[in-house]
């Protein structure tokens, strides 16, 4: 947590200040808040701000349904084609995405010509993290949705879709908000994907927006710590709504 802590006490800190002692709780200059406006302009936050907010919402939104039912799909069906799809989605996770990304960028930029668009860059967003959501609700449903619940609203006239939305999907919510936490930091703090899919300055989320204050001969901490507290907020104000239901989330599925 000393990083963040270092965060919190340089960013109400001018540059000198910073420079000279940044452990210092107050600097030689004072207690500013210059910091937060500067950064703001150059950066220009709420653009970036809004960027990182559809790819982050709309990727974790899509993950969650097609995650789902994926894992619905695979557990109620003993399908031959379930099981390999399953172990496939099981042994990508162990790719790292940086043996795939020069093949990725190539492919999307080259042939197909539809890089720098935020559609792009959520498509990817939801490809990478499907398997690791499709596993987690995979033991979720397996054990803590009762095949007796499914008989039951089959015999009272629902269809397959209608025992999944009205049964089943409510039963997921703690699952859900586990994933919805865990893949929604990963999407907003990316800086790799985002680096490499989006090359046009109106385009930048907020982590490729704070490279704007990093310079050849220069840099100006007091500026780059306030774009990181930024940066951190929402996601912070994420994680206290929905940290009640991580545990239970993540331990849902790990005994028979």
């Amino acid at each position: 947590i000393f990083p963040f802590l270092l965060v919190l006490i340089n960013v109400f800190k001018e540059k000198g200040d910073i420079n000279s002692n940044p452990l210092a709780l107050v600097g030689s200059r004072g207690f500013t808040l210059k910091n937060f406006p500067e950064a703001m302009d150059k950066m220009n936050f709420w653009r970036s701000f809004g960027n990182s907010m559809v790819v982050t919402v709309s990727s974790t939104i899509f993950t969650i349904l097609l995650a789902s039912m994926t894992a619905y799909v695979i557990v109620r069906n003993k399908w031959k084609a379930c099981g390999a799809l399953f172990g496939m989605m099981i042994a990508s996770m162990v790719i790292p995405f940086q043996v795939l990304m020069i093949p990725l960028v190539s492919f999307y930029g080259g042939t197909l010509g539809i890089l720098n668009s935020r559609v792009t860059l959520i498509f990817m967003h939801v490809g990478f993290s499907l398997s690791m959501a499709t596993f987690m609700f995979h033991g979720a449903i397996h054990t803590n949705v009762p095949i007796a619940l499914e008989e039951a609203a089959t015999i009272d006239g629902c269809t397959k879709w209608q025992t999944y939305w009205q049964i089943v999907f409510p039963l997921l919510k703690p699952t859900i908000a586990t994933v919805a936490i865990i893949d929604a930091m990963a999407f907003w703090n990316d800086y790799l994907l985002p680096s490499l899919v989006l090359g046009r300055k109106e385009m930048y989320t907020i982590p490729i927006a704070t490279q704007v204050f990093y310079g050849t001969y220069s840099t100006d901490i007091g500026l780059v710590m306030a774009a990181l507290l930024l940066a951190m907020l929402p996601i912070l104000v994420l994680y206290l709504f929905l940290q009640r239901y991580i545990v239970e989330g993540v331990t849902s599925g790990a005994v028979k």
